[in-house]
């Protein structure tokens, strides 16, 4: 039992049993053939998942209770949008708000978000990566569970377009400077700018980013190119 516990692999989150509303639960029934990509060993293809074809690709990881992803999906209906999220309650909230807005642009996986880049997306891929406010983890003997890691951003790299971004939100200052330094040891990118504190126009703001900006959080825009 003890050597397996040392063999699992160190995840960016934990499964916690968040309450999963009547509503939420009815709509990952209902609309999950429609709306979820299943996990699989097969490379997603885009053009036969969306009805736009060849359009812009964009992947979140960590969508949280998806607010934000599907406003984002609602702006901008020319591009194609996939989230990633572990939690049952964000993925049942994001159903429903796909079928409010009648969004046609965006899908869900609902899977480790690692295993996903491993598996099921092609070199190449992808014009841009959003993670908005992943998981600071901000204790120092939980650093080691933090997603944004030189290894990780390594793995993503390849799945960008040249010239495609990654951006990263947070509004941890210790995090944010974190990134920085584990992007130094990634020569697949390069920094688009050092303005961290605007928030770029697409982002919306996010329930989350709300309260951290009462509690007096400076929020972190950090954008890198694939060079």
């Amino acid at each position: 039992m003890e050597e397996n516990k040392k063999n699992r692999p160190i995840r960016s989150y934990v499964l916690r049993q968040g309450r999963l509303t009547k509503h939420q639960s009815d709509a990952i029934t209902e609309h999950g053939d429609e709306l979820i990509i299943p996990s699989s060993n097969d490379l997603i293809k885009w053009d036969l998942v969306f009805p736009l074809k060849q359009a812009t690709s964009i992947l979140e990881i960590g969508f949280g209770m998806g607010d934000t992803t599907a406003e984002i999906a609602k702006t901008f209906p020319q591009i194609n949008f996939i989230g990633i999220e572990v939690h049952s309650p964000g993925v049942g909230n994001l159903i429903n708000k796909i079928k409010e807005y009648e969004l046609k642009n965006l899908r869900i996986i609902q899977h480790d978000a690692v295993e996903i880049v491993d598996t099921m997306l092609a070199d190449e891929s992808l014009d841009g990566i959003h993670i908005f406010f992943p998981d600071p983890w901000h204790k120092k003997r939980h650093n080691k569970r933090r997603l944004i890691r030189a290894e990780f951003l390594h793995k993503i790299a390849a799945k960008l377009k040249n010239n495609a971004y990654l951006h990263i939100a947070t509004d941890w200052e210790d995090y944010a400077l974190w990134i920085l330094e584990e992007f130094k040891a990634c020569n697949e990118y390069t920094l688009k700018t050092e303005n961290f504190h605007k928030k770029p126009d697409h982002r919306p703001y996010t329930k989350y980013e709300k309260r951290g900006l009462n509690l007096g959080h400076k929020v972190w825009d950090i954008i890198f190119l694939r060079s």
